[in-house]
């Protein structure tokens, strides 16, 4: 049902539509932000930055990516039908989509991210997407920073309230009035040169930190123990 509907809104042009009724939507719920402040000292400084999320908190970032607007950010979006979908409505979000994935035109995305990465600062990437398996960080990431020596910030989205989808990874969509927590660890670096070894076991430690991260804030926020820095309302 929700692969129709999305096609149906790229085949009669209504993306700009529902985007329109997401942000109404969005704007019944409350946002707290995090951490940010270490990534945009960062960026202000010159420094490039991937941000790194699993792909089921996707949509809890749909309402705050225009906040980091100025600073460009592209994401490598899957060449599928429903990448066509999300590439249009990322670009609303002032977010730039550069195709492919692991699983199609992986190489060329790669080497495209690259090249964006080398003109503009930041680049945002799911760590488990498109097709997961679910909470397992693909190369990709490990990849684009050793390569391009950006630093990886670490971006978790926690929601207190949520519908799960019937698909791979349990997509979640905020309910109306619930809360989101976007929080941003301080910025990790990969070493230029690695072997076979040191590159999976860097993919390991950096898959277990965050997946131990975001378990522990779902806990922390759902329980309403989360300490707030900045809220921020949509």
């Amino acid at each position: 049902m929700i692969k129709l509907l999305a096609r149906g809104l790229i085949k009669y042009g209504l993306i700009p539509l529902a985007y329109r009724l997401i942000r109404l939507y969005l704007l019944t719920v409350r946002t707290s932000v995090i951490g940010e402040e270490a990534l945009l000292n960062h960026l202000n400084a010159g420094g490039k930055g991937i941000a790194g999320f699993w792909h089921q908190r996707f949509s809890g970032l749909l309402g705050y990516a225009h906040r980091l607007g100025k600073y460009a950010p592209s994401a490598i979006i899957s060449q599928s039908r429903d990448g066509d979908l999300i590439a249009q409505a990322v670009t609303l979000c002032n977010v730039r989509p550069i195709r492919g994935s692991s699983s199609r035109g992986g190489r060329e995305a790669l080497k495209a991210i690259l090249a964006d990465l080398q003109l503009n600062p930041l680049a945002g990437h799911a760590l488990d997407g498109p097709q997961g398996p679910r909470w397992v960080l693909k190369p990709g990431l490990v990849a684009i920073a050793q390569r391009s020596r950006a630093a990886v910030f670490p971006l978790y989205v926690s929601m207190d309230r949520a519908w799960a989808l019937r698909s791979w990874d349990r997509f979640l969509i905020p309910k109306p009035f619930s809360r989101i927590l976007i929080c941003w660890d301080p910025p990790l670096t990969v070493p230029e040169e690695l072997n076979e070894a040191q590159f999976e076991a860097t993919r390991a430690k950096l898959e277990e930190l965050m997946k131990s991260r975001q378990q522990k804030l779902d806990t922390a926020w759902r329980a309403g123990k989360g300490a707030i820095a900045h809220d921020h309302g949509q």
